[in-house]
């Protein structure tokens, strides 16, 4: 069995900061997690990948970078830099053995609809100024395919679960800006999709209400009481009636019906909404799972984790509990894919995106 190093790095939809983890594997079922870490982005920053996601919208072609694009890719790629040069001296590793990085960027727009989905960041850029081979650009060939392009993360989440010997079926649940279930049935098969708003629309309510972009520990939807009507004016929209593979952008839902309440009950309600998001998809399971594992910024958050244990018919548990990592699962998952994409490995499934066949994917990047 030959082992390979990769450190992988994520940027969310949370646009909080730089996860980053490194791990060993034959990118099949061996996996041995390493250290992580995290860099946060500044306030300026954060504003500039803000005024990205504005920028996008009218965006047709995914190679162009007008205006704010250029200025927040730029940023990406240099706190990405940032993050791996202290990743490496924090943790004493030597970067000759690494032998790749897998660079996800940030998502600034996702219309998989259009076959159009964003990530900025510039892969050969990282290599040449990190000098280790890069994997990125890892959605593109499944949309161009007539993919989602999302998630992308139920190969690494099968991976574990088949790996730990879990009682089957179970979910794996990642609760960043946007929320994503990997079900990983009795044939060990993965059946995937975007839930719902997981942090997003709570972090832009906290940001505009408080100027903190986010509910740090649920301390305001605690506080509050949850709005039936507006919960269900929330959940009334065709994308829960669809069964998965399906995804989602980060703006794909408004904050609109909770614009009259308190920050306290907006948060709440917001809250309940992610969990409910959540509930609504046990419809198009083929079977229920036993166990749901957490793991993103959700999972930090006790009322968050409260909701979804009053609504869903299973045990939940964090991540953490089963030895894993619930804020670098996502950077090692797109270590765990860089490997894959360098093996010629499917990194999509029909059954996870709804492309037409396994497939592969990424763009390498060699540093000179």
């Amino acid at each position: 069995m030959s082992l390979m190093r990769a450190i992988g790095l994520m940027s969310g939809t949370s646009m909080d900061g730089v996860d980053v983890a490194m791990i060993e594997t034959d990118g099949e079922g061996f996996i041995v997690q390493g250290p992580s870490g995290f860099t946060a982005y500044d306030d300026a920053q954060r504003a500039a990948l803000r005024a990205a996601l504005t920028a996008a919208v009218g965006v047709t072609d995914r190679a162009a970078r007008p205006g704010a694009l250029a200025a927040a890719e730029a940023i990406v790629t240099e706190v990405h830099a940032r993050a791996v040069e202290n990743f490496l001296r924090t943790n004493a590793i030597d970067p000759t053995r690494v032998t790749v990085l897998g660079f996800h960027g940030q998502t600034v727009l996702h219309r998989p609809e259009r076959q159009l989905t964003i990530q900025i960041g510039d892969g050969a850029a990282l290599a040449q100024r990190t000098g280790l081979r890069v994997v990125y650009d890892m959605r593109a060939a499944d949309v161009a395919a007539g993919g989602q392009g999302a998630p992308l993360v139920p190969a690494y989440h099968r991976a574990l679960v088949l790996a730990a010997g879990l009682d089957l079926p179970v979910g794996v649940l990642n609760l960043g800006g946007v929320g994503n279930l990997t079900f990983i049935g009795a044939d060990g098969a993965p059946i995937s999709c975007d839930t719902g708003p997981a942090n997003a629309l709570i972090d832009d309510l906290m940001l505009e209400r408080t100027g903190v972009a986010m509910d740090r520990d649920g301390v305001a939807a605690a506080q509050g009481v949850v709005n039936a009507a507006a919960l269900a004016w929330l959940m009334n929209n065709p994308y829960f009636d669809q069964p998965p593979p399906k995804s989602l952008d980060r703006n794909a839902f408004s904050r609109a019906p909770v614009a009259g309440l308190s920050t306290e009950d907006a948060a709440a309600t917001l809250t309940a909404f992610t969990a409910q998001s959540v509930a609504s998809l046990w419809a198009h399971l083929p079977d229920a799972p036993k166990l749901v594992v957490a793991s993103g910024g959700g999972a930090r958050n006790p009322i968050l984790m409260g909701e979804l244990a009053r609504r869903l018919p299973c045990r939940v548990a964090s991540a953490d509990s089963l030895g894993w990592s619930a804020d670098a699962m996502e950077a090692q998952a797109f270590a765990y894919l860089a490997v894959r994409s360098l093996l010629g490995l499917p990194l999509t499934y029909p059954t996870t995106t709804g492309a037409p066949r396994p497939l592969t994917g990424g763009v390498v990047a060699l540093a000179a």
